[in-house]
């Protein structure tokens, strides 16, 4: 498949044009314009493209690139090495944040929701970002980190009301507590997130509505997860994903 074709599939597939950033999506990096492998992971760190390097993958494919906003732009130290191997290789780099956050299918948060069994309802907070749903059957927050550990193999963090019934809960993957009081007014019973702050803690206390971290990289492995398996069932290309481990 040649490298523009598969870059304007997924930039329409993903709906790029419709969802402001803080990074280009799409193409970051050029390599050679046959593409034919492809290697997925969360975040284009040096492993993964180590990992791309030593497997002849012609294209890397995350969802945490490269030339975020206020960034120094210099190409020096780890920034230099990460792109001399794309280049030196001829790899491709291809990354799409805040769109494989958003996908109703493919996204970070959809595929968290069907992963814990969360039945999707409706979103909240800046640009419908953030989502709401139900659980199965209501349960303790306690219970839902108990969940959450078994399925995303780690012990996530809860803070406030451990005992509080949970009907409606709400989530965002990855770094996204910056929603949470949006999740309260949206009346939420528990907000789940990846990461958490000094200040989280005080506002969990003080509303009532318990808030779960859950990892910014634990809960942002299955959307390129899902879209590698979409990369071989609907384009035919030999799409692999691997999970370069973070505890963060």
């Amino acid at each position: 498949m040649q490298l523009s074709a598969l870059q304007t599939h997924l930039d329409e597939l993903l709906e790029v044009s419709r969802l402001r950033d803080y990074c280009p999506n799409g193409l970051q990096v050029e390599g050679r314009l046959e593409v034919r492998r492809v290697l997925c992971g969360v975040t284009a760190c040096q492993a993964l493209l180590d990992r791309a390097v030593a497997g002849g993958f012609d294209a890397v494919l995350v969802h945490h690139g490269y030339f975020w906003k206020g960034e120094d732009g210099r190409i020096t130290g780890i920034r230099r090495k990460r792109l001399a191997t794309l280049l030196t290789h001829e790899i491709s780099l291809l990354a799409y944040h805040l769109p494989l956050d958003a996908h109703p299918e493919l996204g970070n948060n959809a595929q968290l929701g069907r992963l814990m069994g969360w039945q999707a309802e409706g979103h909240f907070a800046d640009q419908a970002l953030g989502w709401l749903g139900r659980l199965p059957q209501p349960e303790p927050a306690s219970q839902v980190v108990r969940s959450i550990a078994a399925r995303l193999g780690r012990d996530p963090l809860l803070v406030g009301d451990g005992e509080r019934v949970v009907r409606r809960i709400a989530w965002c993957t990855g770094g996204a507590q910056g929603y949470f009081e949006q999740a309260i007014l949206a009346g939420a019973d528990l907000y789940v997130s990846g990461e958490i702050s000094e200040h989280t803690v005080h506002l969990a206390r003080e509303s009532g509505v318990p808030y779960l971290a859950a990892g910014h990289h634990a809960t942002e492995r299955y959307g390129v997860r899902a879209l590698a398996r979409y990369l071989g069932e609907t384009l035919g290309l030999e799409a692999e994903f691997v999970d370069i481990d973070n505890p963060v």
